[in-house]
């Protein structure tokens, strides 16, 4: 018998202390999404912007300012991310405030609403999900605490965008009716966030795969699933959804090739030529990934155990397929970045939250006996075992954050401040000395790239493929960048292991004269800085 099967003076009773149980949970559940709210925005506003979420944010501006995405500035991701990132630069504009403020919490309120959207479309669940404020509560938590300061990644906004997707799918294959604007919306915004990282698709083709092998036991595949007479009173057919996310990804291709062809032109070959000198090992990636693999495992042999009598052995179902799905996605990519398994790392802890909720809520039906509280604390502990990583991730923000001026981009900052740089480069893979450094001081950036990550991708796919020098000469394109910008400031990274001043001015004459003209006047954290002199790059050929 369950709670909700009780009936006579037993229910009456129990009633009271359930509903005492359920405002307790709400309570709690709310709290702990305010703390963590706190917690993440002190730690984004008082430490250096992300260095990536700063780059677009640059790109944005520049666009915004007529500069032709691509070519004047070199970015190899889809113009999405940058569409949407000047929106907060438009906000700032009129609010009168840096765009830098306005960034975090334009990025946690996009994920919240997505959040608050799949908590209300949760209703009728059991469990941890049952009440949508818990639900809420629940889904804003996981979503805000686990990307630590990756919050606002692609992955991130993706995994946001797409729970709607989720939690409907799970609907219909649990045979319940979705509303045709709910399908529609939910399909467009899925759309959306797989606009943001096209390799998901990869994901949802997996997940409508398995609607397909389910097929017998799902209503709505034809007209039988719906009626004409109300515009489908019956409820949306199943195919609404992935239709209307096919239907957003392709209108937006469409959209790249008219207003961004330069971005298929250029930023697409450039990314597949040079961008695999960051992909690392399989069995170091496999390494790294140990902790959320385990996860997925337990998540499946808990689904599996539990497929027969729990309630929402679908959306745990769905939760699982996807995160399974993202994981391949993220191997096949190749890059040891942990927003890369965000996707992956969010859909296990939910499906985990989602098998713990609903356990709890209907153990005295549970058929499992003495193996309950193993498989419970299994489960447990996986989850904490995530939450752990993920305040290991963040606590290092955390203390910049107490202490912001002791942090290496605030050094950074200060010396362009003492210097009076109006122009500065940094010869450096991390991303971190270029940006958030030139939107927090106004200097000009003289390059096109963001960091040396092309000039190193050069240097590695030279090694086995000769012409890249003459398909891809970006060598002579960071040299042109540096002789045409003549930065005031340079700073070369010394922890690379790469000599990008030796290479370039091994390959450019007219960098090596350039860079003759240069001091050093600092050397901090494996960094050396340098200030050209009165000459600067005086004299030099016009590029």
């Amino acid at each position: 018998m369950t709670l909700h099967s009780m009936t006579g003076p037993r229910a009456g009773a129990a009633a009271p202390a359930l509903a005492d149980n359920r405002r307790a949970i709400s309570v709690a559940s709310t709290t702990l999404l305010l703390v963590a709210l706190t917690v993440v925005l002190f730690t984004a506003l008082r430490s250096p912007l992300k260095d990536d979420i700063a780059w677009l944010l640059y790109v944005a501006r520049r666009w915004l300012a007529g500069r032709e995405l691509y070519v004047d500035v070199i970015e190899v991701n889809p113009p999405l991310i940058i569409w949407i990132s000047a929106i907060p630069i438009r906000i700032a504009g009129w609010m009168n405030t840096r765009p830098e403020t306005i960034a975090v919490p334009f990025f946690i309120s996009a994920v919240l609403g997505c959040g608050g959207w799949a908590a209300c479309l949760l209703r009728g669940y059991s469990g941890l999900f049952a009440d949508r404020l818990p639900a809420f509560a629940a889904l804003g938590t996981v979503l805000v605490v686990v990307p630590g300061m990756d919050l606002g990644q692609r992955e991130h906004l993706l995994m946001a965008a797409i729970l709607p997707y989720l939690v409907l799918y799970a609907c219909r294959l649990d045979g319940r009716r979705l509303h045709w604007a709910a399908a529609l919306a939910a399909g467009v915004l899925a759309g959306f966030g797989c606009a943001l990282k096209p390799p998901y698709v990869a994901a949802f083709v997996v997940l409508e795969c398995l609607a397909l092998l389910r097929g017998p036991r799902l209503q709505g595949w034809g007209l039988h699933g719906w009626s004409l007479r109300g515009w489908g009173l019956r409820g949306a057919p199943f195919w609404v959804m992935p239709l209307a996310a096919a239907g957003t990804l392709a209108g937006y291709g469409a959209l790249v090739l008219l207003t961004c062809p330069n971005y298929l032109h250029r930023a697409v070959p450039l990314a597949l030529a040079l961008y695999g000198a960051t992909d690392v090992p399989f069995l170091q990636l496999l390494g790294d990934s140990l902790r959320l693999l385990f996860g997925e495992a337990v998540a499946v042999l808990l689904w599996w155990w539990s497929r027969r009598w729990l309630p929402e052995r679908n959306l745990m179902l769905t939760l699982v397929v996807f995160a399974l799905a993202s994981t391949v996605v993220c191997f096949v990519d190749g890059k040891d970045w942990f927003y890369h398994r965000l996707p992956a790392t969010i859909a296990t802890i939910l499906a985990l939250l989602l098998w713990i909720g609903s356990t709890l809520a209907h153990r005295r039906s549970m058929p499992l006996g003495k193996q309950r509280s193993f498989l419970l604390a299994a489960a447990a502990v996986v989850v904490v075992a995530l939450a752990v990583a993920s305040y290991q991730r963040l606590q290092p923000e955390v203390e910049m954050a107490v202490q912001p001026d002791h942090s290496t981009v605030a050094r950074l900052e200060q010396i362009v401040r003492e210097q009076h740089a109006r122009r500065y480069i940094a010869f450096s893979e991390w991303i971190a000395l270029g940006f958030p450094v030139v939107n927090n001081t106004g200097v000009a950036w003289t390059s096109r790239f963001d960091s040396m990550w092309a000039l190193k991708g050069e240097l590695w796919r030279v090694k086995f493929d000769p012409s890249a020098e003459q398909k891809f000469p970006v060598r002579h394109w960071v040299a042109r960048d540096f002789i045409a910008g003549c930065p005031d400031l340079a700073v070369v990274d010394l922890r690379e292991g790469v000599n990008y001043i030796a290479v370039l001015s091994a390959s450019d004459p007219d960098f090596a004269r350039a860079w003759a003209h240069y001091r050093r006047i600092d050397a901090f954290d494996g960094l050396e800085g340098y200030r050209h002199d009165e000459a600067g790059c005086a004299g030099l050929p016009p590029t």
